[in-house]
């Protein structure tokens, strides 16, 4: 059988190597942490008694056969990313502020809509995924003064917080990635799907949640 490429070491990639050792030590010591289990516990109970109705499989993507979320983010993710480019460009504050604001817009769909997801997360995934959205909660925050500053006339502080902003969402994104992908919670059915195996409950692997442990 083909080893995963992803996984083994190459000669002429050093860096690459040790930055990808680095990465998933710390990740790992994140999925083996169980500082945060009582918050997760308190959280995940609340997020699946709320009395969301048919609005939950909406939320999870059960009309598209997939999670939601990864949807919904291209939406702040994209605006962010595009007014960074644009603040590049002289004389185009007025796009950039307008960039920003949609992109904050955007941001209660996409979190809802992954909070619903990860209310069902496993312990490992869970630990990661609370790190992941306490990322994006930094990013939102510095956001939300950028476009403060800039409705205020400081276009330079806005730049900044916005730049600032963009690292965690980009941190943010690795460490969803990281749960999505590599711990294959991505690739689970929608909640309720009807697959020709039957309904295929998400995640379909791993304890259901830390509250269960």
């Amino acid at each position: 059988m083909k080893a995963n490429t992803l996984d083994t070491p190459t000669q002429d990639t050093p860096v690459l190597d040790t930055a990808s050792a680095w990465w998933l030590t710390a990740l790992g010591r994140i999925e083996r942490s169980t500082a945060v289990d009582p918050a997760v516990r308190v959280l995940q109970r609340a997020i699946r008694s709320l009395p969301l109705g048919r609005a939950r499989g909406v939320l999870r993507g059960r009309p598209i056969g997939h999670p939601l979320h990864p949807l919904l983010v291209h939406v702040p993710i994209g605006c962010w990313l595009s007014a960074a480019v644009v603040d590049l460009v002289p004389g185009s504050r007025p796009a950039a502020t307008t960039l920003t604001a949609v992109g904050l817009a955007g941001v209660a769909p996409a979190a809802i809509a992954g909070w619903v997801d990860w209310a069902d997360l496993p312990p490992e995934e869970a630990r990661v995924g609370l790190v992941h959205a306490a990322s994006n909660t930094v990013a939102v925050g510095c956001y939300a003064v950028s476009l403060t500053a800039r409705l205020r006339g400081h276009p330079v502080k806005g730049r900044l917080w916005s730049w600032a902003g963009l690292a965690a969402v980009g941190a943010g994104g690795a460490l969803g990635g990281h749960v999505a992908y590599r711990r294959a919670v991505g690739g689970h059915p929608a909640a309720g799907l009807e697959t020709p195996g039957g309904a295929q409950p998400f995640p379909a692997c791993g304890p259901a949640s830390v509250e269960e442990r």
